[in-house]
């Protein structure tokens, strides 16, 4: 066609005309021809031909042609976008026009007019069984941030806590991915530091982004990532994936699939069957949590990239790892879409003899010049290495009874950790 498009019902129907009147007549190869370039039947177009030959070039405009007032479009809002709900409540209302109540099909072709037209339907009441996140305001209130913004140190109570904590009811193996306290009794603490991982993890989560938490290691990354995802509103899904040493592809795919329990065995030596049901997974709002994601190669890091960049992709993606940030500059495309970056430091100077009466009672009313001593000298703030000398002065501590926990006691704690505490 010399139009770049397809006719329109006048111009198929004069130039028919044009031929019909001439000294030849209208063939079907004319019709044919003409049905082609219009994108309709040759039926339609020997029904346009007839109705022309009567005078009517252009299709009837129907005089009674419904729409929807403000009134039922709110309705209609309020209904979810229920069109055959609306549809009942003009039946029972009786009053929609004066030519009584339209039919169901007229209500669906009304209501499709306005929305090509540009008219916005703001439904009243989200679509069942849909996960939604939310604004950003509405999901940081629900991360419950203003528990943790106070800056101070808090316990979590909950006894099922995914960084791994022993109790002595329970001596239980943490899960994968968790962190061993080293010693029975131990309460995961929540530190100012830990608040704000908290707070940055819920932002890269609800804006739908990667984040990358990063330090050095023993400092506590993986401890708050857990804790962040743990105060997460239960209807949003946490992937956890496990990395290995030196992974290929097959195997980040086979974690990634584990991870969202779809069918890693079958799935992950066969590339376009594994990225679509990965694709299709992310589409749920969720976070996929990858730890050690310093062991990931610039190639696996711009695999995870081309997952992320799908626009059906809705889920989050938190990286965390000692070094994480240093691999994935490496990775340039990723690294330009990393939404948060966040370093955790060590434990706060401060308030160190505070916390670790919270995270066990064998430091409760000990001299917190005896902690400042072990601190400078051994721990330096880091968390790990606290919690391997809290193991060791619980052990001394249950030799004897009435024990008390000193300055021999804590140095004899530390020379257990040999020279790499």
């Amino acid at each position: 066609m010399g139009e770049g498009g397809r006719l329109a019902r006048g111009v198929v129907v004069r130039r028919l005309l044009v031929v019909d009147q001439g000294p030849g007549s209208v063939s079907s190869l004319h019709v044919q021809v003409m049905a082609e370039a219009a994108g309709v039947s040759v039926r339609t177009v020997w029904r346009w031909l007839s109705e022309a030959r009567e005078g009517r070039l252009e299709p009837a405009v129907r005089q009674d042609r419904f729409t929807l007032d403000d009134g039922q479009w709110q309705v209609l809002a309020e209904v979810g976008g229920n069109v055959a709900a609306l549809h009942r409540w003009l039946t029972a209302d009786g009053s929609s026009s004066a030519g009584g109540t339209p039919s169901l099909g007229t209500l669906h072709r009304a209501v499709q007019r306005d929305l090509r037209a540009g008219r916005v339907l703001e439904v009243a009441r989200p679509s069942r069984n849909r996960v939604e996140v939310g604004r950003y305001d509405r999901v940081l209130a629900e991360l419950k941030l203003e528990r943790a913004g106070e800056g101070l140190p808090v316990v979590d109570a909950d006894p099922v806590v995914p960084a791994g904590a022993v109790s002595e009811e329970d001596a239980a193996p943490p899960p994968r991915g968790g962190v061993r306290l080293f010693v029975p009794g131990a309460r995961v603490v929540s530190t100012a530091g830990t608040a704000a991982v908290v707070e940055a993890v819920g932002h890269t989560v609800a804006a739908r982004g990667v984040g990358c938490v990063f330090g050095e290691p023993g400092v506590g990354k993986t401890v708050a990532v857990q804790q962040a995802l743990h105060l997460l509103p239960d209807r949003v899904p946490v992937w956890r994936a496990v990395v290995g040493v030196k992974p290929g592809l097959p195997q980040m795919r086979a974690s990634l699939l584990d991870a969202m329990g779809l069918s890693a065995g079958s799935l992950s030596h066969r590339a376009q069957p594994a990225d679509r049901a990965l694709g299709e997974a992310l589409r749920r709002p969720g976070v996929m949590f990858l730890d050690d994601a310093q062991r990931l190669s610039p190639p696996l890091l711009d695999y995870l990239r081309l997952l992320w960049d799908e626009p059906s992709t809705a889920a989050a993606l938190v990286l965390c790892g000692a070094g994480a940030e240093r691999v994935i500059a490496r990775a340039p495309a990723l690294r330009s879409r990393v939404l948060t970056w966040h370093q955790v430091p060590g434990l706060d100077q401060e308030r160190l003899a505070e916390i670790l009466a919270m995270f066990h009672d064998v430091w409760e009313g000990v001299d917190p010049a005896e902690v400042e001593w072990a601190d400078a000298t051994v721990a330096r703030g880091n968390f790990r290495t606290w919690a391997k000398i809290t193991s060791h002065v619980y052990a001394l501590s249950k030799r004897g009874r009435d024990v008390r926990v000193d300055r021999a006691l804590i140095e004899q704690a530390c020379a257990r950790l040999g020279p790499y505490p």
